[in-house]
């Protein structure tokens, strides 16, 4: 993001406090909003890793509803609600853990497995009831529906629809006489054959397979390899499919269209990047409004940012969804006609102070006491000794008890992370580690494939303030370590039982991006730097270059860790995070 940008996200953002908290009220980001304030918007409407969108819309016609890839992050299943498909906010998660109900995969998702679980899945409503369906590529096809029709409320456990391995990339179709299809792509990975769509049919309520199914497109030795990620929809008679091909970074969007379920169908190239800097511009969802628009909700593979979504206008003039303008993406465009809404953004910043009421919550969700931003996600199936919001204003993350022989941080399932909100961004926190044993630290990190750290780590009874990096974490390779400072305890327990030594200190990692422009967001640089007083910072190390986790965008937030498997866990206590722009002051 260039400086002019940034100074306008900024003034936009003026009238929302910095202490507000992101589920206490809309939250407007400081770093990047896409509504121009003129009736026009800038993509990417969400500049964050919402990889794999789909976009569905609900009975009012005014609500839209969007859900994307999480893979092994939970909670799973995002839940972002829009009412103009620019301005979105997120409202919940569908799945709680991966996956309630099934106790033995559950367990199998305890700890961190990048890249797996939920791939790609479709949101559709159907007969009073929000569907999501997605494929495991280890398990198979997964779906999970609301309880009461509110996609931001509770939704039931999820069951698996076929079980196998390879099915990923599922999307449903009710006909018009009640049947129901299923389209799904194939995972080389597991499978050994990929570029191919097939259809079947399950039953009525979507639940089981009743038919075999059929192969009804063939990319392969074509310009059309790599054709998976279909969404199945039907219009004026004909089924639809609308699947990306060529390639994540490098490819397009197709459109085919049959007069059966099973084809055969003829496909045409609908949307490509052409002389933008926008690539690989596919795999979304396609929603017709009630006010008679069309538009095409799609990822960006913006490589260490990961896959951010756009919004594309939609023309059937032709007889074909033809999208953005005549074919290519969009960088600006008139927003889409709705009624009245409220410039709002997915959350970054917290306070870790907030405590919902009734007018903060679905009507029918259980009272609940204080709760944390709905940005965060764990690296694995949450579990309460990960970590818990405190009643003092604070989200407290307790050590996680490394494996003997540790070499790096990849494997930490207790890591509370979000995506990266924007191309330059920084984000301060204020946090108090509490050590009781030696080797117990804490700080702030920007977590990939490969990551670095600034944390603060016991060593006697002082503490070492220490950067820790890993490239290819992966791989499996040894991270390595730098002393910054020696840091002496702010405050030490007064009692002789199991006494700990305390550590106040505010972190911060600073992103940016020479060019910020390029097609695949060119190469975001972190620095890290400390303060005891929250005014003046001091560099900590050498920058790093940021690189993305695997499938998914790099994320940042929190790491509590420690190598003594019998000593009492000692904790991260983190007062709050900030996001804004470089350069803004983090005070209230």
């Amino acid at each position: 993001m260039n400086n002019r940008r940034t100074m306008l996200a900024a003034l936009i953002a003026m009238n929302c406090s910095l202490a507000v908290s992101p589920a206490a009220a809309q939250y407007r980001s400081q770093v990047w909003c896409p509504d121009n304030g003129d009736g026009t918007y800038t993509n990417p409407v969400i500049n964050a890793d919402y990889s794999d969108p789909d976009v569905c819309v609900g009975p009012s016609g005014e609500d839209y509803y969007m859900t994307a890839s999480s893979f092994q992050c939970t909670p799973g299943l995002p839940i972002l609600h829009s009412r103009d498909l620019v301005n979105w906010q997120i409202v919940g998660y569908a799945l709680k853990s991966l996956y309630d109900g099934m106790p033995e995969l559950q367990q199998h998702f305890a700890t961190p497995q990048h890249g797996n679980g939920v791939w790609a899945p479709s949101i559709r409503y159907h007969d009073g009831q929000y569907y999501i369906y997605w494929g495991d590529p280890d398990y198979g096809v997964m779906m999970v529906k609301t309880k009461n029709g509110d996609p931001a409320g509770e939704w039931e456990t999820p069951v698996c629809v076929i079980s196998g391995q390879g099915y990923i990339d599922t999307t449903p179709l009710w006909d018009d006489d009640g049947r129901c299809y299923l389209v799904n792509g194939w995972a080389n990975s597991r499978a050994k054959f990929a570029s191919v769509l097939t259809v079947r049919e399950l039953s009525a309520d979507g639940t089981r397979p009743i038919g075999q199914p059929v192969i009804v497109f063939d990319g392969n030795g074509t310009e059309n390899r790599t054709c998976e990620g279909p969404k199945f929809y039907k219009r004026d008679g004909w089924y639809w499919i609308m699947c990306p091909a060529g390639g994540v970074p490098t490819g397009f969007q197709l459109a085919m269209r049959a007069k059966s379920p099973y084809g055969p169908y003829e496909s045409k190239v609908v949307l490509q990047q052409g002389k933008t800097r926008i690539n690989g511009p596919h795999q979304g969802g396609w929603v017709h409004t009630k006010y008679g628009e069309d538009w095409f909700l799609h990822f960006q593979d913006k490589e260490a940012y990961g896959r951010v979504v756009h919004l594309n206008p939609v023309d059937w003039s032709t007889g074909w969804p033809v999208m953005g303008r005549k074919g290519t993406p969009v960088a600006t465009y008139k927003k889409p006609q709705a009624a009245a809404t409220t410039v709002v953004t997915p959350a970054e910043s917290d306070e870790f102070n907030f405590t919902p009421t009734a007018s903060t919550q679905a009507s029918n969700a259980p009272v609940q006491g204080p709760a944390i931003g709905r940005q965060w996600q764990w690296q694995a199936n949450y579990d309460e000794k990960f970590g818990v919001p405190t009643a003092f204003g604070t989200m407290r993350i307790y050590t996680h008890k490394l494996a003997e022989g540790w070499k790096n941080l990849f494997l930490v399932p207790n890591m509370l992370l979000q995506k990266t909100p924007a191309d330059e961004f920084q984000a301060t926190t204020k946090l108090r580690l509490t050590s009781k044993a030696d080797g117990q630290f804490g700080g702030l990190i920007m977590m990939g494939l490969d990551y670095s750290a600034l944390v603060v780590r016991r060593k006697g009874d002082a503490f070492q303030l220490l950067r820790m990096t890993c490239l290819q974490a992966d791989k499996g390779k040894p991270q390595t370590e730098q002393v910054i400072a020696t840091l002496k305890p702010t405050a030490a327990d007064k009692t002789d039982y199991k006494p700990a030594i305390h550590e106040d200190i505010y972190l911060r990692l600073t992103v940016t991006n020479a060019e910020a422009g390029a097609p695949h967001g060119g190469k975001p640089i972190v620095t890290f730097s400390y303060s005891a007083d929250g005014k003046r910072f001091t560099i900590a190390g050498e920058p790093f270059t940021m690189k993305q986790g695997k499938w998914i965008g790099a994320k940042f937030g929190f790491v509590s860790a420690e190598s003594d498997a019998k000593s009492d866990r000692g904790w991260v206590e983190a007062d709050w995070i900030r996001v804004t722009p470089i350069g803004l002051s983090n005070e209230k």
